[in-house]
C-alpha cells in the first residue's frame, strides 16, 4: 500500500478511534477514563506516548532483526545484521505478573513524547537502516501512536510497522489497522481462563486474543520476504512456553493449527525467566523437557515455519533487559 492510502487509512482510524480520549475502551479492560484530562486508567498511561528506548533491536525473530542464525531444525534463514527499529512505550494493559519488561510494563519507567517527537525517532531509524518499525506494547497507546505515524508517513516513513502485542485487545479496533500495519507479532499467552487470571488478572484473556489473533490472520495471514530473506509482510504469532504449563501450550498451538493453519509461521519462544512478581509455581526457569514437548506438539501438528530458541537457556543466557541502562540489552 502506497503512502497516500495509508495516510488515508490511518485518517480514518484516528477520526473512528478519537473516541476513546474521553472515554478510553480501546482493550478490553474498558476503564472509561478521560485521557484528555490526563486521567489514567488500568494501563497508567494519558493521552500522550510515554517511550523507554528507542533502538535497533538484534534480538528478535531473524526476519525482522536481520540476523543470521540457525533457528530451526528445517530451515535456515540468511540475512545482515540491520536491526529492527524498535520503539519499547511504557505501561501496559496486560500486566502480566511475570513480566520481564516490568520496569516498563508496570513501573511505567519512560518519558512523556510528543506526538511530532515520536514521529522524528521512527525518521531516525529509518535513517539509522532499521528494517521496519517495530511497536512494542502498543495497545493503548494507539491513538498518539496513529498520530504521530501521520507525521511520519508525510515525512517521508516507508518501512513496514510490526504490531508486536500481547494480543489482549478488541478486534473491532484491530480491523481499523488494516492496510496501516504490515506486520502484526501477538504474543498468544494463554488458552486457559484460569491461567490468565492468576498470572495476568485477564480471565477473558483468550475470548478476545482469539477473536483478535483471527482478524489479524485475515489482515495478513503468511508471512512475505524480500530477497534479503526479511519481512515485509504478514503474521508471526509468539508463544512463550511457561514452566510447568505444556498442557496449555499443547492446546494453543492445537487451536491455532485447527482455527487458523499449520502453515502460520510461528515462534516458540523458551527464554522464560522468573521476573518481578512471578508466582512461587514459576520461580524457576523451563526444562528442557518442557521446551521439548511443546516442540513435539508443533511438530505433530505439522507447523512448518518455526523460529526456535535453546533449550533450555541458562540463567547466564537470558534475554531479561535492563530499561534503567542506556543500552538495555546484552548485544548492545
Amino acid at each position: 500500500m502506497n503512502t497516500t492510502d495509508k495516510l488515508e487509512r490511518i485518517q480514518q482510524a484516528l477520526d473512528t478511534l478519537s473516541v476513546h480520549e474521553t472515554d478510553c475502551r480501546l482493550c478490553p479492560r474498558e476503564c472509561g477514563v478521560n485521557r484528555k484530562k490526563e486521567a489514567k486508567g488500568f494501563c497508567q498511561s494519558g493521552n500522550q506516548a510515554y517511550v523507554s528506548h528507542t533502538l535497533l533491536h538484534y534480538g528478535e525473530e531473524p526476519v525482522l532483526s536481520g540476523h543470521s542464525q540457525k533457528n530451526t531444525e528445517k530451515t535456515e534463514i540468511p540475512g545482515q545484521l540491520a536491526g529492527s527499529g524498535t520503539i519499547f512505550f511504557s505501561g501496559c494493559n496486560l500486566k502480566c505478573l511475570h513480566c520481564q519488561n516490568y520496569q516498563l510494563s508496570w513501573l511505567n519507567n519512560g518519558t512523556q513524547t510528543a506526538d511530532e517527537e515520536l514521529a522524528m525517532r521512527m525518521l531516525e531509524l529509518q535513517e539509522k537502516g532499521a528494517l521496519n518499525i517495530n511497536l512494542v506494547s502498543p495497545t493503548h497507546l494507539l491513538l498518539p501512536i496513529l498520530k504521530a505515524l501521520r507525521i511520519a508517513y508525510a515525512e517521508g516513513l516507508h518501512l513496514p510497522l510490526v504490531y508486536n502485542s500481547n494480543a489482549y485487545e478488541k478486534v473491532e479496533v484491530i480491523k481499523y489497522l488494516e492496510g496501516i500495519i504490515d506486520i502484526y507479532l501477538p504474543d498468544l499467552k494463554y488458552f486457559s481462563p484460569e491461567l490468565a487470571s492468576r498470572y495476568s488478572g485477564a480471565p477473558d484473556y483468550f475470548l478476545h486474543a482469539n477473536q483478535v489473533i483471527q482478524e489479524m490472520y485475515c489482515q495478513q495471514p503468511f508471512l512475505h520476504l524480500s530477497e534479503e530473506n526479511v519481512a515485509t509482510q504478514g503474521l508471526i504469532i509468539r508463544h512463550l512456553a511457561l514452566p510447568g504449563q505444556t498442557a496449555d501450550s499443547s492446546a494453543v498451538l492445537g487451536w491455532i493449527a485447527h482455527n487458523l493453519s499449520p502453515y502460520v509461521c510461528l515462534s516458540l519462544m523458551s527464554q522464560y525467566h522468573p521476573c518481578h512478581k512471578a508466582p512461587r509455581e514459576i520461580l524457576r526457569g523451563l526444562s528442557s523437557e518442557e521446551y521439548g514437548a511443546v516442540r513435539a506438539k508443533a511438530d505433530e501438528l505439522g507447523f512448518e515455519t518455526m523460529f526456535l530458541q535453546p533449550e533450555p537457556f541458562s540463567s547466564e543466557d537470558h534475554l531479561i533487559p535492563d530499561f534503567d541502562l542506556e543500552s538495555p540489552f546484552k548485544w548492545d
